[in-house]
């Protein structure tokens, strides 16, 4: 069960749905019998991998948009 709290407060829409991508990528990662993304032969074509990086990207801009840049 997940908390709706983090640092005391209640966590904002961008967190909740990383939350929710957590555990389609977790099921997934499951599913294909790999611990890791990076040991999966679709890692980089993804596209459970890519709405999970999105997610990342989005609770920490909080939809202030930009660019991803590495």
């Amino acid at each position: 069960m997940q908390s709706n709290m983090v640092n005391g407060r209640e966590k904002d829409k961008w967190e909740l749905a990383l939350d929710v991508q957590v555990q389609v990528l977790q099921q997934c990662q499951n599913d294909k019998n790999v611990p890791s993304c990076s040991l999966c032969s679709e890692y980089i074509p993804c596209p459970t991998r890519q709405t999970y990086i999105k997610a990342v990207y989005e609770s920490m801009n909080k939809g202030s948009g930009g660019g991803f840049e590495f």
